[in-house]
C-alpha cells in the first residue's frame, strides 16, 4: 500500500478504483432484515441505569469541555459501575501503590477496555474532595454497537450510511457531525475507544438533540472494524488532502466516510485499510477545513448521490 507516513499522502495509484465488489460477501439476511452479531466486540450489551453525580466545579474542569463532567467517586460507585457495564469515557488514578480493592477496579476497568490514566493526587483533589485515590468520567449518553448501526440500515431497507471518525478530541466537533449527520441520513458513527472524544455533556449538547435519532457506536480497533463492515460490502472512503475530487465520486451502496483530525488527518493504518481517498477542492491559503465542516460537506454529497 503506497501511503507516505511522513507526508500523510496516498500515491496516484492509490486514488484510482478501489478493490473488487466480488471479494466481499454480505451476510445480511434480506427475509429477515437483520445482521447477526458476528463477532463478540460487536455485539450489543445491555444499558443498565446507575445513579452518579454531576458535580464537577465551575473552576475544575477536567477538561476543555464546556459542560460538567458526569463523574463517579469513590470505589463502591466505581465498582457497581464496572459491574454493571455501564458505559465510562475514562478512570483516572491517584499515582502510587494500589491497594486491593483498587487494583481490582483498575482490572476490571483494562478488562472493558477503559481509558486508565495515572495522575497526582492534587489532580483529582481539584475535581472533587473524597475521591478515595479513583475517579471515573460517565458517558452522557448510551453507546450502541456496529451491529445496531447496520440494523437499523436494514430495517428501513436502505444501504448503510456510516461516518468513522478517527482522532476527533473536540466534543464541539462531534456533536456537530452527529447533528448533520441525523440530517444527512446517516444511520451511524462509530469512534475509537482510545484518542478520540466520546458522548460527554458538551458532545451531546452540541448535538443539538440529534443524539437520540443517530446511533454512535465506540470500537476497540478501528482498522478491525473497517475490515468488518467492507466484509459487509460497505465501501470506505478516507477524505484527505489529495484523493480524488469528491464531486467526481458517485457514492452508490453502502458507504462509510472516515474523517480525521484536522492537524493529523487519518492515522497511517487506518488510511490503508480505505478503499478511495477523496478530498475537498481548496483555495485558499490554509492547508485544512474543521473536521465537522468537512464531514457536512462530504455528507451532503452523499445524499446528493443516494438521492
Amino acid at each position: 500500500m503506497a501511503f507516505d507516513k511522513k507526508t500523510r499522502k496516498f500515491s496516484e495509484e492509490e486514488k484510482r478504483l478501489p478493490r473488487s465488489r466480488t471479494d466481499r460477501s454480505r451476510s445480511f439476511d434480506k427475509s429477515s432484515k437483520a445482521y447477526p452479531a458476528e463477532r463478540e466486540q460487536h455485539t450489543s450489551r445491555g444499558y443498565q441505569q446507575f445513579e452518579y453525580k454531576n458535580s464537577l466545579p465551575e473552576r475544575n474542569r477536567e477538561s476543555n469541555d464546556s459542560n460538567n463532567e458526569y463523574i463517579l467517586t469513590g470505589r463502591n460507585p466505581i465498582r457497581e459501575a464496572l459491574k454493571n457495564h455501564h458505559d465510562l469515557e475514562k478512570l483516572l488514578v491517584q499515582k502510587g501503590e494500589l491497594s486491593g480493592s483498587a487494583r481490582e477496579i483498575v482490572q476490571k476497568a483494562k478488562e472493558q477496555k477503559i481509558q486508565v490514566q495515572i495522575v497526582d493526587k492534587s489532580r483529582l483533589d481539584a475535581i472533587a474532595p473524597n475521591h478515595q485515590g479513583l475517579i471515573a468520567f460517565a458517558s452522557a449518553y448510551q453507546y450502541a454497537s456496529v451491529d445496531d448501526i447496520l440494523n437499523a440500515a436494514y430495517e428501513k431497507g436502505e444501504e448503510p450510511f456510516l461516518i468513522l471518525l478517527d482522532g476527533i478530541t473536540d466534543p464541539h466537533n462531534l456533536g456537530a457531525i452527529i447533528r448533520t449527520a441525523e440530517c444527512t441520513g446517516v444511520h451511524g458513527i462509530i469512534i475509537p475507544q482510545h484518542r478520540s472524544v466520546g458522548l460527554t455533556p458538551s458532545a451531546v449538547k452540541s448535538s443539538a438533540g440529534a443524539v437520540e435519532y443517530v446511533k454512535v457506536a465506540r470500537v476497540n480497533n478501528l482498522s478491525r472494524t473497517i475490515e468488518y463492515l467492507q466484509q459487509k460490502n460497505i465501501w470506505m472512503y478516507a477524505v484527505t488532502m489529495n484523493g480524488n475530487d469528491y464531486r467526481e465520486i458517485s457514492f452508490k451502496g453502502g458507504v462509510a466516510l472516515v474523517i480525521g483530525a484536522e492537524e493529523d488527518g487519518i492515522s497511517r493504518l487506518v488510511a490503508e485499510k480505505c478503499d478511495y481517498a477523496v478530498s475537498l477542492p481548496m483555495t485558499g491559503k490554509i492547508e485544512s477545513l474543521n473536521a465537522s465542516v468537512a464531514a457536512g460537506i462530504m455528507m451532503y454529497r452523499v445524499l446528493e448521490c443516494r438521492k
